[in-house]
């Protein structure tokens, strides 16, 4: 893909189009700050007939910016949701930034129309924040003619959000602050490939990598015909969440996940590896102990060969309750509309934070930061579907060897991790399996931090996790 990059909006060929940010200063406790929010207008150079046509505009990108007003040279971190198709309001009002969505947790959920709070152990106390919405999110386009495809895909997503960094990196004359990347879900994958990408182009290196609720390696997460490594690693998750909602009374949840983990790795990995060639011994064995663990009936285990994906599991889970459990996060439930469907793709989770944070977000931008636009904030959107994976065909979609690579070249770079334990969608021991592959070395692996969290996909909806993740984010960032 040619470089993305911005002119003055008098060389471009639709000088309408520019630039729109508002600025506006805030204080939060003794903190006071500058937040820039607005469109940023990415060109790319193109040629025809070997003649330059000059740069072009292609697409305007939500970018909302915290500067402290301190004369230090303060780290500066960007950071992004994924989906592919989420806006950045969840890490942006849910866990970074100055101002917190007033949403409840789960048991305790606050009635619309919700409110606002602010953050007082913001990251922001500790580094400078760039928020940003990749395309088809939030307040993001691409310009009137362009295609709105141009941008659903791997690689294209991959380089714009590199040229915005660089860009805003640039401008603010920050090429000498310490850069930090924080992604959540797909964010995790897209935030490796970006440092790799902001590397190979620029020669910018990264000093960390913040990654929450992980993906490097899709293949962990595909219940694909053929690929059983999935079903052992949603195996702990399964038995976390059964535990959250009494399956396991008299127990500690470490100790069912601990157990949960090695029967994965080792007896459950070996049996689905074999096949029909278990014996009738070994298979009811299996079965058994898979029930015990999960609390799903023996019958339902058998009927599944040992193999089900978490849209069936959380039909099962619940059903004699009348209830079905949360992808994003299995600790909500809701009540099961269709009591014998065998699937469910109706999330709880999702169907309870998503009004408290629609109304944040709708009220802080216009009212709070200045911004004013007429279109909707896509907060998460199927609009970026179909999403292209074509630089991938034929291969797993993965990271993992940008991350080897990035470790290898930067001695300095440090990678820190969130999991949580209640995450259908990105199972903590998924993530673990893809860390245990890397190829790197010893030294290298001390440069990680782990942390786990009794809570789901976004664990910083349990304000004390949230406030355990500030405090080891603070640390991280600080060096």
């Amino acid at each position: 893909m040619a470089e993305l990059t911005s002119s003055d909006p008098k060389e471009s060929a639709e000088p309408d189009v520019s630039d729109d940010f508002v600025t506006r200063s805030h204080e939060l406790g003794s903190l006071r700050y500058t937040s820039t929010a607005g469109r940023l207008v990415l060109r790319k150079e193109e040629s025809k007939d070997g003649k330059s046509e000059g740069f072009k505009a292609k697409a305007e990108i939500f970018v909302t910016s915290y500067v402290a007003e301190s004369a230090e040279n303060r780290p500066v971190v960007f950071a992004f949701n994924g989906g592919p198709g989420s806006s950045s309001v969840w890490l942006h009002m849910g866990l970074l930034g100055p101002r917190l969505v007033d949403s409840g947790d789960v048991g305790a959920l606050t009635p619309a129309p919700y409110g606002l709070l602010d953050n007082q152990n913001s990251i922001l106390k500790h580094a400078d924040l760039v928020m940003i919405d990749p395309v088809s999110t939030g307040f993001s386009r691409v310009v009137k003619g362009g295609k709105d495809d141009e941008f659903h895909a791997f690689v294209e997503d991959r380089d714009l959000v590199a040229e915005v960094i660089r860009l805003w990196t640039t401008r603010n004359n920050r090429w000498l602050s310490a850069k930090y990347l924080v992604g959540e879900s797909y964010g995790t994958l897209r935030a490796v490939a970006v440092a790799a990408r902001l590397f190979d182009a620029y020669g910018m290196a990264i000093n960390g990598l913040g990654l929450i609720s992980t993906v490097l390696n899709m293949s962990t997460l595909d219940f694909a015909p053929g690929s059983d490594t999935p079903y052992a690693l949603h195996v702990p998750t399964y038995a976390a969440i059964a535990h959250f909602h009494g399956r396991h009374p008299g127990r500690e949840l470490a100790e069912v996940v601990t157990e949960a983990e090695e029967f994965a790795a080792k007896d459950f990995g070996y049996a689905l590896s074999q096949g029909n060639r278990l014996s009738d011994t070994e298979y009811d064995e299996v079965v058994r102990r898979l029930a015990a663990i999960t609390t799903l009936s023996e019958g339902f285990v058998r009927r599944s060969n040992l193999r089900w994906d978490y849209s069936e599991f959380s039909a099962e889970l619940l059903r004699e309750e009348g209830l079905t459990v949360g992808r994003i996060d299995g600790r909500f439930t809701q009540k099961n509309l269709r009591g014998q469907a065998s699937i469910n793709w109706d999330d709880p989770s999702l169907n309870a934070i998503n009004g408290p944070y629609a109304a944040a977000v709708n009220h802080y931008i216009r009212s709070e930061l200045g911004y004013q636009n007429d279109l909707p904030y896509e907060i998460l959107t199927g609009r970026v579907q179909p999403w292209s994976y074509k630089t991938f065909e034929g291969r797993p979609i993965e990271v993992a060897e940008d991350l080897e690579r990035l470790l290898n070249y930067n001695d300095n770079l440090r990678v820190h991790v969130d999991y949580g334990y209640h995450d259908g969608a990105t199972p903590h021991f998924a993530a673990e399996y893809v860390w245990a592959h890397l190829n790197i070395s010893a030294e290298a692996r001390e440069r990680f931090s782990h942390h786990y969290h009794q809570a789901g996909h976004m664990m910083y909806l349990n304000p004390q996790c949230r406030e355990d993740q500030l405090s080891a984010l603070a640390e991280f960032v600080h060096g």
